[in-house]
Parts: C-alpha cells; sequence; structure tokens
C-alpha cells in the first residue's frame, strides 16, 4: 500500500474535560498517513485517481474546529472516519497533538495514535 502524509496541520479547537479548555480552547496538531494505491494516479498523471490531500486537510481542520469532544481519543476517530469517506483511502493512521495539555508537570507533547481501515 502507498502512503501519503500529511504532517504539522494546526487547528485550535475547544476539545478537552475541563470548562477552561472547552472556554478558551487550545492549539491541536495532527498528523496523518493515508494508505491508498496511487499506481493508477501516477500512470494517467491524473489528480482524480488519488487523494486530494488539501482537501483532506482542510476538512480535518474543520473537525477540530468544529464540535468539542472531551478526549483527543474520539477527536482521533473522528478525524479518521472524515479520512476513510474519500473513495481510494483504505487505511489511515491519525495522531493528534496536544501540546498544551493541562498538565502539572513539564512535558513536551501528548498524543493519541489511532490507525483505521475500511477492512
Amino acid at each position: 500500500m502507498d502512503r501519503v502524509a500529511l504532517r504539522g496541520l494546526k487547528a485550535r479547537g475547544h476539545h478537552g474535560v475541563y470548562p477552561r479548555e472547552r472556554e478558551e480552547g487550545q492549539t491541536f496538531i495532527v498528523d496523518l498517513v493515508l494508505g491508498l494505491d496511487t499506481r493508477a494516479a501516477a500512470a494517467d498523471d491524473d489528480l482524480a485517481k488519488t487523494v486530494h490531500y488539501g482537501i483532506v486537510a482542510e476538512e480535518v481542520v474543520a473537525v477540530v474546529e468544529g464540535e468539542p469532544v472531551n478526549l483527543i481519543e474520539t477527536l482521533s476517530e473522528r478525524i479518521a472516519q472524515t479520512c476513510l469517506k474519500h473513495e481510494g483511502v483504505l487505511e489511515v493512521e491519525v495522531t493528534v497533538h496536544k501540546p498544551d495539555a493541562p498538565i502539572t508537570v513539564p512535558f513536551d507533547d501528548v498524543t493519541v495514535t489511532i490507525t483505521r481501515s475500511r477492512v
């Protein structure tokens, strides 16, 4: 399976279990790896035969900016399902970063990574 990756998509969302997270919001960063077969697109040099990653990026940002959820696990699942709606995308790996998570000790990042497929 071929891979198309988008890394570092940034959007402001209001996800989290604490009122402050819901009220103030914070930046979330999303990495995607889309699994698909790109041979037909490459053979014909035709965008219509592959995934339009610009559109996928816009849709993922809309999910992050959209309806708040408590958990980044839930956000990851919504993003994965959005990606799998694209014809040709057979599998997706989603990593959601929450670098400003409300943790009381020094840390660099919190992430959740999931893999989903049409199977």
